[in-house]
């Protein structure tokens, strides 16, 4: 759930901030693609960190 969550978030801020930069179309997609992959990447490790603790 934490990587699904962080890879949404990860979209939401890498578009955000392509269009802030003034992206085109691609490009925004193209920040949102990545960001979200970085978030998501963060969000399993943060997942394992969790699961790992309570055990």
């Amino acid at each position: 759930m934490i990587v699904l969550l962080g890879a949404l978030l990860g979209a939401i801020i890498g578009g955000g901030l392509a269009k802030k930069r003034g992206g085109k179309k691609l490009d925004i997609l193209q920040y949102a693609a990545i960001y979200a992959l970085i978030f998501a990447i963060i969000g399993m490790f943060v997942t394992i960190f969790v699961h790992r603790m309570a055990l």
